[in-house]
């Protein structure tokens, strides 16, 4: 059995398109996606839209969850932009003017998602406990990364009772094994990564035949210069300097 899982699609079709045709290729059997959907992006609502598309052509073989920038859209308001704008100016901005363009019947489907789901996952004789969450078990928005020490991601995940953790929100994909044996997985950003070379990445989990797993990072190739160029061209105030964060 093989499950992809995505994260930190950011209103970026060119790279869900891309990252989708791959994920066919590796004939996963599902599809996790760990939220922040929308913001930010060239084309909101059709990233929404694909997801929406996805959970009803799948079932459950597609489980998604909500990010703090899915939340951010769901419960905007003047304060929520008050209070980005003193951490992102850029980001701010790119959030009040996708209140504009993002569909209401989208919106609510951003409101409605779990902030995070644990999954029981059966392939043979095996079950593996999976959590999805976005950025930690506690927070949407705490960030599981190289920069912590083992024993703070075990601090930062020891409300989950899992085999496995997938996390995204940093948009640069690492992986911890902790004592107890607990895997944390921080899958990446596939529409906005971190990456030096800025390109999509997501994660493959295969379950084995024995009961075994083994998960791997995929990177891939796309054109961010096109994706920059988009997102300049959407004109809100800061869209120049978010598109550099594409190249």
């Amino acid at each position: 059995m093989k499950i992809a899982v995505i994260s930190d699609i950011h209103g970026n079709k060119l790279a869900l398109d891309t990252v989708l045709e791959d994920i066919k290729k590796n004939d996963c059997d599902k599809i996790f996606c760990l939220g922040d959907i929308a913001m930010a992006g060239y084309d909101p609502n059709y990233t929404i839209e694909k997801c929406i598309e996805l959970n009803n052509i799948m079932g459950r073989n597609f489980e998604i969850i909500q990010g703090n920038t899915d939340k951010m859209i769901a419960d905007y308001s003047d304060s929520c932009f008050s209070k980005v704008i003193k951490s992102s100016a850029p980001m701010a901005h790119a959030l009040r003017d996708d209140m504009l363009i993002i569909k209401k019947e989208n919106i609510e489907f951003l409101r409605k998602l779990p902030a995070n789901k644990m999954v029981n996952v059966t392939h043979k004789s095996k079950t593996l406990k999976i959590h999805l969450v976005h950025g930690s078990p506690r927070r949407q928005d705490e960030g599981i990364s190289t920069r912590l020490t083992e024993k703070e991601v075990a601090d930062a995940t020891s409300r989950s009772f899992s085999d496995i953790i997938f996390c995204g929100h940093t948009h640069i994909p690492c992986g911890f094994v902790l004592q107890s044996g607990k895997h944390v997985i921080n899958v990446g950003s596939i529409g906005r990564s971190m990456t030096p070379i800025k390109m999509p990445v997501y994660a493959i989990l295969k379950i084995n035949d024995n009961g075994t797993f083994e998960i791997e990072h995929k990177f891939l190739d796309y054109d961010n210069k096109k994706v920059s160029r988009l997102i300049a061209s959407r004109g809100f105030e800061g869209a120049d300097e978010l598109a550099k964060m594409f190249l």
